[in-house]
């Protein structure tokens, strides 16, 4: 019998399996644009539903303002996927996405930087 899962599944695994799939093909040492291609490909092929580089407006003092801020990926409509291709995730690339889950209400986000040996180490995940 199998054991349920303590960790629910938001819908992030299927998106990890994804990402790990791209890197298993490609490896690290790529620039980001070319993850991002790769990845969005790899949710098309598993029918996995997402927008790409989804305007951000910020909302400051009762007005919208478009500070061509844009969200990597959206998938189904609530998980948010930041994608980096550094060295080091930096303590402002979290920041980054906590902002930008705290901006548009979504829950969920996953920071995935593709410049990573082994991906697994390369991915966390953040909830509001």
């Amino acid at each position: 019998m199998n054991k349920p899962s303590i960790i629910p599944d938001d819908g992030t695994r299927e998106i990890i399996a994804a990402a790990l799939e791209v890197h298993r093909h490609l490896g690290p040492g790529l620039l980001e644009s070319a993850y991002e291609e790769c990845l969005c490909h790899e949710l098309d092929l598993r029918n996995i539903p997402f927008e790409r580089q989804k305007p951000l407006p910020i909302f400051y003092k009762g007005k919208n303002l478009d500070c061509a801020y844009r969200l990597d990926l959206v998938v189904k409509e609530k998980i948010l996927l930041e994608l980096k291709s550094v060295e080091i995730v930096l303590p402002i690339h979290e920041a980054q996405i906590l902002t930008y889950l705290k901006l548009t209400g979504l829950r969920t986000g996953l920071l995935i930087n593709f410049n990573e040996a082994l991906l697994k180490d390369g991915i966390s995940r953040f909830v509001l």
